[in-house]
């Protein structure tokens, strides 16, 4: 059996897993991503319901698409929790704040790429990731993948505070202060 799963086949723009956003104010959200990650919107994509609401649209950032729709009144809020890919992590963190974001966690060193996150206007949440191609993978053996994975693999049934870094430490620390803060838009 191998380790890579096979790729099945997927429209152009679409990747092997796109995630589908609800939200309040799909038009806003689509608006704010555009200025903030660049996206591209399909226009013929965009459809409204018979309640006016979009019912449909499609972003494409990067080799990715994301689909994105207005929430029903009476339905739950679900947050997204959205990990991309960019060049310039602090540049994206600054757009996205001028944009009304909160900035959850700033840049910072990451199994050998750079993380950060914001928590958007509309109550989803964004990993915002730059990846560095000459670091090590975990699988690789780095000394970080190697003690993640003996973590992982139970062999000490040790939590992951037995290796974390200060860096680690605040990447932790600031998504439990996110999570808790993350409340729906209806009832701001």
């Amino acid at each position: 059996m191998s380790d890579n799963p096979a790729v099945p086949p997927a429209p152009a723009g679409s990747a092997t897993v796109d995630p589908f956003i609800w939200t309040d104010d799909a038009p806003g959200l689509i608006s704010f991503l555009v200025e903030v990650f660049g996206a591209l919107e399909v226009p013929e994509a965009r459809t409204a319901d018979t309640d006016g609401l979009v019912l449909h649209s499609e972003l494409r950032i990067g080799d990715s698409t994301l689909t994105i729709a207005d929430r029903k009144p009476g339905w739950p809020y679900m947050p997204a929790f959205v990990r991309v890919y960019v060049e310039d992590p602090k540049a994206t963190l600054q757009r996205a704040a001028d944009r009304g974001a909160r900035i959850v966690t700033e840049p910072t060193d990451f199994w050998g790429d750079v993380l950060s996150r914001f928590a958007d206007p509309f109550g989803h949440l964004w990993w915002v990731y730059k990846h560095n191609p000459a670091a090590a993978s975990w699988d690789e053996g780095s000394d970080s993948g190697s003690e993640w994975a003996q973590a992982e693999s139970g062999a000490d049934e040790q939590s992951w505070e037995s290796f974390a870094t200060p860096e680690l430490t605040a990447v932790h620390s600031s998504l439990m202060e996110a999570m808790a803060a993350l409340r729906d838009p209806r009832t701001r």
